[in-house]
C-alpha cells in the first residue's frame, strides 16, 4: 500500500436559476454519475444570465479533481 495519490482534472459547468451553490451541487451530482473518486472542486469561474433586468440562471466552472484508480 502505498501513501500517495495520483489526481486528474477535469472542467465541468453547472446551472441553476436558484443559486450559485445549487448550480455547483448540480454539476457535482452530474458528474458524480460517471467520475469515479472525487475528491475536491475549484470553482474558477462564475457567471450568469440576465432575463429582464433580473438574475435568469447562474452559472459556474468548477475543476474537480479524481484519484485515479489504483492511486
Amino acid at each position: 500500500m502505498t501513501d500517495h495519490h495520483t489526481y486528474k482534472k477535469i472542467e465541468i459547468v453547472g446551472s441553476s436559476r436558484t443559486s450559485i451553490e445549487d448550480a455547483i451541487e448540480n454539476a457535482l451530482a452530474e458528474c458524480a454519475k460517471s467520475v469515479r473518486n472525487m475528491d475536491w472542486f475549484e470553482v474558477v469561474d462564475t457567471r450568469g444570465h440576465i432575463e429582464n433586468g433580473k438574475v435568469g440562471h447562474y452559472q459556474v466552472t468548477l475543476k474537480v479533481g479524481f484519484r485515479l484508480s489504483g492511486s
